[in-house]
């Protein structure tokens, strides 16, 4: 015990968002996917792989809308 260094406290948990480096919940897709019955069983890497194929097509509708609320002089994508 006197020359213990380092004890392991508790672990701060990591989302599986923040491992693979997105902003969508990897999560809430994969309950989405079990919860759905699209299979009997879903593999580790499908919802993250659609997680990441969600937030990169709502990343480029968005920067399309911005580009043309810019034209159009407008600061808002509302319609």
């Amino acid at each position: 015990m006197a020359g213990k260094t380092g004890g392991r406290g508790c672990k701060k948990s990591v989302s599986r968002s923040s491992k693979a480096g997105l902003q969508f919940p990897v999560g809430r897709v994969a309950r989405y996917l079990k919860k759905g019955k699209y299979a009997e069983r879903v593999g580790a890497g499908a919802p993250v792989y659609l997680a990441a194929v969600l937030e990169y097509l709502c990343a480029e509708v968005l920067e399309l809308a911005g580009n043309a609320a810019r034209d159009n002089k407008k600061t808002r994508c509302d319609r």
